[in-house]
């Protein structure tokens, strides 16, 4: 039986989402921790970014006032100037060397005296700094040459690449870091790279200095976000794992729960496994096909047809009724609207509703779309009030019986005489119809009491005008009792068991 203890998913579905419900946090958590080692690694390199560029401008600023102090010899014998010259290379720490230029030439340096050699000014960033690799004295040591003019004069000022490659390593440390200046840029090991610079993949910071045209690049390697995050954060790894565990466990008891019969039955009415059954009624008369019941059947994927007693009370409990109710009504409207032209006389289609269907006007409307697919005047509509549930005579309720009435909707009393509240309805609700339950019927010809009871109910219903309809007719002695007995209408095995739509269909055309 669906609705008791078997779940609707699958065992491997039920792992596959517990497996999810404990991953989801794991990998939420992991992200937002990925998110932060980012933010504090970019934070990192924008910090040793700024201490670089202050410390080259530091530098910088050394070997610019060398060469101020320089400018205004340009033009002097070498012999007269290149004790300044060594002076100002022993005063500045930084400073490798000196040299004056006369109209591009330079013409004298600290390291070689007189010395002749063509200066060119395109060579230079801006016209004032040149990375380059080395000079005829040290070829492979890296070089950063300032360069100071006004009109003829000139004066050249080297610093010296370990300086520059020391602060790369001692700033960096963790940081990868580099220098560029023009389309020459330096690394941490002292080397002068002639290309682009390249793309740092973490974390990478690029800051120009406001002062002097170059521009500090730092960043991580390959993979630093992950090391970062195992080193710094493992305790609230350690955490996350406890939170999947926990989510996992909620997820499998919300499983568990979801298996529950509202839930089930929630899952089929959207997978449209509740379908219409029909039994026929025939006119007490000449037994000739009057109408039908329209039965709610569960036609479960694993279970096959669910008997009514099993779900109707669930549903009726969860208040899943009414939309099943409303899938039943659009079902027979769908398969007697298209041949309800060809009915001799109205065709009598009884639907049950509960105590649930009286709460609001919703009903009205679902009667009056259920009614608009038929032609005109080709069936009467009847809704037989269960007693499974007390239908309270509320306003709401008493106008909902007015609309339905005004509709040409007929009311009937399912089966009468079994519950507490039958008297009470033919009272408080204008009924049209009373169905004598087949608990009656089947006593028809085995109990005198019985059979009394039956006869008081079908004298009330003339008395009363109403029309009646007997239940569970099973054999030709309780149909001629019946019939005998001005029973308008009479449904049970006798004249056909319930059966599916197009099953129906095909028995209506022979009768």
């Amino acid at each position: 039986m669906p609705l008791i203890i078997k779940a609707r998913r699958s065992r491997r579905i039920r792992l596959l989402v517990t497996v999810f419900c404990g991953l989801l946090p794991i990998v939420l958590g992991g992200v937002i921790l990925y998110l932060q080692a980012q933010r504090t690694l970019e934070h990192d390199t924008r910090l040793t970014a700024e201490e670089a560029i202050r410390q080259f401008e530091l530098m910088l600023d050394n070997t610019a006032q060398a060469a101020r102090e320089l400018l205004p010899l340009a033009g002097q014998p070498c012999d007269a100037v290149k004790l300044a010259l060594r002076e100002q290379v022993t005063r500045r720490p930084f400073v490798r060397s000196t040299n004056l230029v006369w109209e591009d030439n330079l013409y004298c340096s600290s390291l070689f005296g007189d010395y002749q050699e063509k200066v060119n000014a395109g060579d230079y960033t801006q016209g004032t700094l040149w990375l380059m690799n080395g000079n005829p004295v040290t070829p492979d040591s890296a070089l950063l040459v300032y360069r100071l003019s006004d009109g003829k004069q000139g004066a050249l000022t080297t610093l010296d690449g370990y300086h520059l490659s020391n602060v790369l390593r001692l700033i960096g440390r963790q940081t990868l870091l580099l220098l560029r200046v023009g389309p020459n840029w330096l690394s941490a090991d002292g080397k002068v790279h002639v290309a682009a610079l390249p793309a740092l993949p973490v974390a990478e910071s690029k800051l120009t200095s406001t002062r002097y045209d170059f521009t500090v690049a730092a960043g991580f390697a390959e993979g630093e976000t992950w090391r970062y995050m195992r080193s710094e954060y493992p305790a609230l790894f350690s955490l996350l794992i406890f939170f999947g565990a926990v989510s996992a466990l909620i997820g499998h008891v919300l499983q568990k729960r979801s298996s529950s019969p509202s839930h089930e039955l929630l899952r089929a009415l959207d997978a449209e496994e509740f379908v219409a059954y029909f039994q026929p009624v025939v006119h007490g008369t000449n037994k000739q096909w009057s109408g039908a019941e329209v039965l709610m059947r569960w036609n479960h994927p694993k279970e096959g047809l669910v008997r009514p007693d099993l779900f109707i009370p669930f549903a009726e409990h969860s208040g899943l009724i009414v939309p099943m109710t409303r899938s039943l009504m659009q079902q027979t409207a769908k398969l007697l609207g298209p041949v309800s032209a060809s009915f001799d006389e109205p065709f009598h289609i009884g639907i049950n509703i509960t105590a649930s269907h009286c709460k609001n006007l919703e009903l009205v409307d679902d009667c009056r779309t259920f009614l608009s697919a038929f032609a005109p005047g080709s069936i009467h509509l009847v809704l037989e009030l269960t007693e499974r549930e007390l239908i309270e005579p509320a306003p709401v309720t008493l106008q909902l019986f007015e609309q339905l009435h005004a509709l040409g909707v007929k009311i009937a009393i399912d089966d009468f005489g079994t519950g507490h509240s039958s008297l009470g309805y033919l009272r408080q609700f204008n009924v049209d119809f009373l169905k004598i339950d087949q608990s009656f019927v089947a006593m028809i010809g085995a109990d005198a009491l019985s059979r009394h009871i039956l006869d008081s109910i079908i004298e009330l219903s003339v008395k009363l005008d109403l029309g009646i309809v007997a239940e569970g007719v099973e054999t030709t002695e309780q149909s001629d009792y019946l019939s005998a007995h001005g029973v308008n209408f009479l449904q049970g095995y006798l004249f056909g068991k319930p059966m599916p739509g197009a099953d129906f269909i095909r028995a209506l055309t022979l009768h």
